[in-house]
């Protein structure tokens, strides 16, 4: 990748803007992770929040840096990166976030984020500089997570209503409410593994530009890592509670038993698509399991208006924030 050179005050300001989109990310999908938890009262809202930062950053013990070699090589061709493509991506993701947190819409963080950078390269450089294979398979994923974890909450929500076929009401809530502990915590730890590394990569893809990173390395600075993860985990500590009611009510009433295996069903499709390389939101992932568990009960269950409108959200993440991209991209090329 060629490097150009830049001033390092340039460098600073938009590896602080990055880590700024990563705290958002974490107030902003705090809620996927804790809904479940809260709106079933197994553990109050500052409980939770505390609960899934935890989790959020011990993800960095456990994660290969597979989402963040995608993002950081594996959407724009090389050499097309500069500063004022990572600023575009992160005006247009960070500006997205804001708009849907603002109005409480569940919006993927990390779809904003790759909208921003296909539309600061499209403003650059055109659909020729774009890496196909690596936006096909994440526009992929905006449908196949959803689906995925509908199936697996559902599943899970049939496999856990015949195993306690025999048992009363009353101990199953009670096992359950324990259970979704872990259940919950798995899924803070997808979304750390995850979310996190999608920052990682587009830090990692400005120093690559700049000549601060070489291309031999087969991992970012350190301190980048560490970074990322301890401001996810900071911003889901402070919470989203506009998105929590959204996710843990409006969509369907939740019992300890259907938020463990809404998280459980959610969790693995997020350890699925981080081995993979994948990024993915866990915004849709976790919405799709939970409308797969209020199915299993009755499809009445279900407020598929509430549904349809995060589905909306979903349909224009990628466009809205790749149009805010490519004017912020036009405006850097006047400020730096």
């Amino acid at each position: 990748m060629a490097t150009m050179q830049v001033a390092l005050w340039v460098i600073i300001f938009l590896v602080a803007l990055a880590l700024v989109f990563d705290f958002m990310n974490g107030f902003h999908d705090a809620a996927n992770s804790i809904a479940t938890v809260v709106s079933t009262g197994v553990l109050r809202p500052g409980q939770a929040v505390i609960f899934a930062a935890f989790f959020n950053f011990i993800a960095i013990f456990i994660f290969h840096l597979s989402v963040a070699a995608t993002v950081g090589k594996g959407i724009a061709a090389p050499g097309v990166v500069d500063v004022y493509v990572v600023f575009g991506a992160l005006c247009g993701a960070i500006t997205w976030n804001v708009v849907t947190w603002y109005y409480g819409i569940p919006s993927s963080s990390s779809h904003a984020l790759i909208g921003g950078i296909v539309g600061a390269v499209l403003a650059k450089a055109g659909t020729g500089a774009l890496v196909t294979s690596g936006i096909v398979r994440t526009v992929a994923f905006i449908f196949v997570s959803p689906l995925l974890g509908f199936v697996l909450g559902s599943l899970m929500m049939v496999l856990v209503a015949w195993v306690c076929r025999r048992t009363a009401p009353a101990r199953v809530d009670r096992w359950f409410r324990r259970l979704q502990l872990v259940s919950a915590g798995a899924y803070s730890l997808g979304h750390g593994g995850n979310d996190a590394q999608k920052t990682i990569g587009i830090i990692w893809m400005l120093l690559l530009a700049t000549g601060y990173a070489s291309t031999a390395d087969t991992m970012p600075p350190t301190w980048t890592i560490v970074s990322c993860y301890a401001a996810i985990g900071i911003g889901t500590m402070l919470g989203g509670w506009r998105i929590v009611k959204t996710m843990g009510q409006r969509i369907t009433k939740l019992k300890p038993v259907g938020g463990f295996c809404a998280e459980t069903g959610g969790a693995l499709t997020l350890f699925i698509a981080t081995g993979l390389g994948i990024p993915v939101s866990t915004t849709h992932t976790i919405t799709g399991a939970i409308v797969g568990v209020g199915s299993v009960q009755r499809a009445s269950a279900v407020r598929w208006g509430v549904a349809g409108n995060i589905v909306w959200a979903w349909v224009l993440t990628i466009p809205a924030s790749a149009t805010v991209a490519a004017l912020a991209y036009g405006m850097s090329r006047m400020l730096f």
